[in-house]
Formats: structure tokens, sequence, C-alpha cells
């Protein structure tokens, strides 16, 4: 598979053949009387640039100075393949140096000079020298439409400057390390939730295969490549491993049973750590166009991919495919015009909040070439408009993938920085708080047979109290499950099997109360009489006994259960803390079991298959000393009186 670099415009004031041309009254320069020693060394050195030897041309052109002190070409040629060289500050110092020594030969290379200033981030100037640029009535169409953009994307970084103020934000990439760096090219990094495992794309030789480094005792350790057969002798980059390990679905170009020039393949983890053989992606998403970048949700519901298959809004777009109930991938679904442009969009990475999307786009307003944008679901499940990261993160070039951790700040990504091993490293930084994704939490564990211990694949639902949003997964075969949790909010929490109780809780991360992934194992009971659940997502307002309407999802599980289980019976009971006298606390819990009650009857159940009992304080489960023993006994049961 190939990258796509940027497409570099190489600015050699020997190229502009115009500027030698131009003389005016106050031109003190006359590249005809340059020195011949000098300028036979400058001729060498256009040769070099030509051929693309950027380094043995500026060593010839700092020799051809060391002949001609005063030779303003040299400065010029010299500014434009630092330029190229992404050296901007060596450039607009060169520069510069050139319109001192003659500002009128040199002015007709404002334009490139403006787009070195814009490379060191001094857009103001940049915008002053494009406006003196395209103030020469004698411009070329060609000339005019290029300072035209280029002053576009100037007042737009400077805008973005007003309405995006940094507050004290200091952008300071940190290069991973020498455990994950080398003088190959390393890009496309992929993170598990806990942060403990990285994978990443490694180029040596124009071969693409993938590498994997774990976080142990405060450190990477050097990274290998990984286990299996997934690398090959073919190209294989630009994966997306699942949050919890298990899954790693990759670019792979050229294979023989490829649809495709490049298409999606998925490998699984084996019990012993590596990976299984990669196969084509089942279903209809690759297809004989261009297929790559995938991004797999927490969930593991949903993969976002680059394509620029039929049906989309220009070259490449974003596209989303979704995990039916089948476990096939359904018909995959362009993001739109709210993502999508008449030009590229790529890289998607959906957070670990499920929620915010980083991309890339050379076609959304930015300050040139390709930059980093994110975006946020709304409330009725639509993205919201493209927020562009801004300088300097992203600068004048093209900007490629970029991932964040589960804290939703820390991120990571390919620069060619000034302390790269070489070329491409992969870095580490923070995030501005308001291009952040939610922090994430997450819950872990295995559901297993109350009775038997065996693990049981089940179906989990996460719901955000009192919100929209609802997720649903599936464990492994052996009952595993991870979950993730965006910090901020409420979440009902739900594990169905058929033939069993379904299990029932939930978790407040409303005031951030909890900081580390929690490992919860769950016993699912079989559907028996004498089984019992706790109702932990029944709410009450406090000494009242009308449901809230936060209520209803989980009633409505109940009236499943007993709509799919037509012989089972049950007994709702209400309990209460300690808190005032006895005989209110018993005729409160009554009146909350006959109110669930109620709620089953309007809704399909026979009242002859429901018991309500109220047994007030008399049953409590946990010390009435403490508000958390006292919210536990504030409870609604649910038994199985008969099966």
């Amino acid at each position: 598979m190939k990258i796509s670099f940027t497409t570099r415009i190489i600015i050699f004031s020997f190229l502009l053949i115009l500027g030698c041309q131009l003389r005016s009254m106050g031109q003190w320069y006359d590249p005809d009387k340059v020195n011949k020693k000098a300028g036979d060394v400058y001729a060498q050195a256009y040769e070099e640039a030509r051929d693309g030897k950027l380094t043995d041309a500026i060593t010839h052109l700092n020799e051809a100075l060391r002949y001609e002190p005063n030779f303003v070409d040299v400065y010029l040629s010299r500014a434009g393949i630092y330029a190229n060289l992404r050296n901007y500050q060596a450039s607009v110092a060169d520069f510069e140096k050139a319109m001192q020594m003659d500002s009128i030969y040199s002015k007709v290379y404002y334009l490139p000079y403006s787009i070195s200033l814009a490379g060191v981030g001094q857009f103001d100037k940049a915008l002053q020298i494009v406006n003196l640029f395209l103030d020469n009535p004698r411009l070329n169409e060609q000339s005019r439409k290029a300072g035209e953009y280029r002053k576009s994307t100037y007042e737009f970084a400077l805008q973005y400057e007003k309405d995006h103020p940094t507050k004290g934000y200091v952008f300071t990439p940190k290069n991973m390390g020498d455990s994950i760096n080398t003088t190959w090219l390393e890009y496309f990094p992929s993170l598990t939730i806990d942060g403990k495992k990285m994978i990443f794309t490694r180029r040596v030789n124009n071969d693409e295969d993938f590498y994997e480094t774990d976080f142990i005792n405060g450190h990477w350790v050097k990274a290998k490549p990984i286990s299996g057969k997934i690398n090959t002798n073919l190209n294989e980059g630009a994966q997306t491993i699942a949050q919890d390990g298990s899954i790693l679905i990759f670019t792979g170009c050229n294979y023989p049973e490829g649809k495709g020039s490049c298409d999606l393949y998925i490998a699984y983890q084996t019990k012993n750590g590596g990976w299984t053989e990669p196969e084509n992606l089942p279903g209809i998403i690759n297809t004989e166009f261009w297929e790559s970048s995938p991004s797999l949700s927490p969930d593991k519901k949903d993969l976002y991919f680059s394509s620029n298959r039929l049906g989309g809004l220009g070259g490449k777009d974003i596209w989303v495919s979704s995990k039916k109930d089948n476990g096939q991938w359904g018909e995959p679904k362009n993001l739109g015009p709210a993502i999508n442009t008449s030009a590229d969009e790529g890289c998607p990475f959906i957070h670990a909040d499920n929620q915010t999307l980083y991309f890339n786009s050379n076609g959304l307003t930015g300050y040139g070439n390709t930059d980093l944008f994110v975006s946020k679901k709304t409330a009725d499940n639509t993205w919201g408009t493209p927020l562009n990261l801004g300088y300097p993160i992203n600068t004048i070039d093209d900007e490629g993938s970029l991932i964040v951790s589960s804290d939703g700040k820390t991120s990571y990504y390919a620069s060619d920085g000034a302390d790269t091993r070489g070329g491409l490293d992969l870095y580490s930084f923070t995030l501005r708080d308001d291009i952040s994704a939610l922090r994430t939490l997450w819950v872990k564990g295995r559901v297993y047979d109350k009775n038997t211990k065996q693990g049981l694949p089940s179906s989990v639902e996460v719901s955000e109290i009192g919100g929209v949003n609802t997720s649903k997964l599936q464990t492994d075969e052996v009952g595993n499950y991870l979950v993730t949790l965006p910090a901020g909010k409420d979440y009902a929490f739900n594990v169905n099997r058929k033939g069993y109780l379904f299990y029932s809780d939930n978790f407040s991360l409303l005031k951030g109360n909890i900081d580390t992934a929690m490992v919860v194992d769950i016993p699912l009971q079989p559907l028996e009489a004498g089984a019992s659940v706790v109702l932990k997502n029944i709410f009450f307002d406090s000494k009242e006994t009308a449901l809230k309407p936060q209520s209803e999802q989980e009633l409505d599980r109940v009236v499943q259960l007993l709509k799919d289980n037509p012989a089972t019976n049950i007994e709702i009971s209400g309990h209460t803390d300690n808190v005032g006298k006895p005989a209110d606390n018993l005729l409160l819990s009554m009146n909350r079991s006959k109110s669930v009650v109620l709620y089953l009857t309007q809704n399909g159940i026979a009242a002859n298959r429901l018991k309500t009992k109220g047994f007030g304080e008399t049953k409590p489960i946990a010390n009435n000393d403490t508000e958390e023993g006292r919210a536990q006994n504030r409870r609604t049961e649910l038994k199985i009186i008969s099966n």
C-alpha cells in the first residue's frame, strides 16, 4: 500500500526564469555579472536540484557564495530548497537575506516567501507579503490563482487564532523513542483502550509490515514484528486494533485474492497472543475500488474506512458499515456532506467514546494540502460540523493519521520532526481541550453460568441513563466482554442470554468518581424458581412511588423477558433503608412494587403472573450507617416464582 505524502511544489529561483529577466530602476543586482566560478558551481547545483539531490545542491550553493558573497540567486535558490525540505526557518532567513540585498530583483519571489512564512506560523506577515504579490498587475492567471489560494489559507489561519484562543496551550510533540522509531519510516499507530499495546506500520525497503510494542513499567519495550502470518512480502498497513486487542483489521494491497487494488483484511488474536491468518473481510465492504484506513468502533459494531467507491461525493470519502444481528457487515453508508467533500477524506479514527471522529481532508477549509479535523456526534446521531485541529498540529503540509487514547487528550501521530530518527517517526502530544474526546473508562469481565461456572456468550447492552445513546455488543465465545463508558454520564448496564435471568447494574461516572477500569464478572442465573435479580435501573424520587422515566428501559426488559417466557411468573418486591418510620417505609416499599407491576400490566403482561411485596427496611443487604449502604438497601427486586 502506498502512503499518500505531500506533493510539494519545489521552489527554485533558478527555475523561475522570469525573475532573471526583469530589470527595473533601482535594481543593482545583475545575474549576468556574477563571478564565473560562482556561476559554474551554481549551474552544478541546478543540475543536482533537478535530479533530486537537494543536499548536494545546498553544498554547492554554499560554495558559490564563497566565490560570490552577493550572489542573490543563490539565496533565493537555497530558500526554495530549504522550503522543499520543510526547513522553513532557514528558507525564511534566505528569502529575507536576498530581499535585503535587492528587494526589487527578489520581489517576484513574494509568493514562495509567503509560503515559508506560513510554514513557521507567521501568518500575519505571510498575508502582508502575498498581498504585495497580488498587487502586481502583470501576474498571469495561474500565478494570481495560486496567490489567491494562499491568501485564503492565511486568512483562515488568522481567523482560527481569534476563534480558538490557546489559553496557554503549548504544542510539544514528543518522539516516542528508540524502542519504536528507527531510521526507517514508522506511521499509522493503533492502540488498545488500556494503553498497554500499540501496533504500527513500519516501511523497510518499500515493504510495509506491522510491529507491536507493549507498555511495561512505564515505558514502551522494543518493538518487534507481530506474530502470526499477517506480515508478508506484500504491503500491509493502515490498521485498526479492537479496543480489547482481539481483532486486527488492516489494509492489504495487490493481494492475489483481493477484489480491488487495496482491500480490508481481518485477523483474530489467538490464545497464545499471536494472530490468525488474515482473510479478506467477509461481506460487501470490499469492492473493485480502493478501500483503506479502517477504524473499528469500541463496541465492534461499526467499521469506518476510506474508499473511492462509486456513490461518494468526491475522490475518497469516509464510509461506515454496521454489523447486522447475524454477524455480517451491512451495506456501507457514506458519512455524507457533513464530513465528506468533493476532494479526499481519509484516515478516520473513531475514539473509545464512540462519539468523536478524527480524520483528514484536503477538501475542507484549512492551512493548505491535507489537514486533520474532528467531528462529534449530535443528539440525533448525525455528525457535527468538522473542526480543524488548528496550527501547529496542522501545517501548510500534509497531515496523516492521528489517534487519541482513552483519556481523550493523549494523541499519537507520525511526523518527520526535527528529532526524527529518520523520515517519519511516531510522536505523542496532548490535545487542546476544545478538540479533545471524552475521557473514557471501561468495564471488562466474564459472563458465566452461576451454577456450572461455564462461560456464556451473551448480549451486553449499555444505555446512557436519561440519554439517547445505547451500545450493544456480544461477548466472545467464552463470555469475555469489554464495554467503554465515556466519563461524565450515568449508565444502565444489562446482560442478556436466552434461558437466563438478565443481569442489571448501573455505573455513575457523572462526577468522575471512578478513575480506573472496572472488572465485573457476571454470574447469570438459569431461569428457574428462586432465581432473583436486583433491578438497579428502576428509579424513584425520594419518598415517592411514581416511576421516573429513566426506569422504562429496564422495565421494558422485564416485559420482554415475560413475553419470551410465557410460563414464567414473578414477584416484584420493594425495599427501603431505615430512614424514617418503619410503617411508612413498609407502605412506601409496597406502593413502589405496585407501580412496577402496573407498568408491566399496562404493557401486556397478565396480572395473574405478577405478585407484589413490600418489605420496607426489614431485609437490608448493606449497612445503613453509610449513604452508600443505604443506597443499596433502597432497591427493587425481581424473583422467579415459577417457570
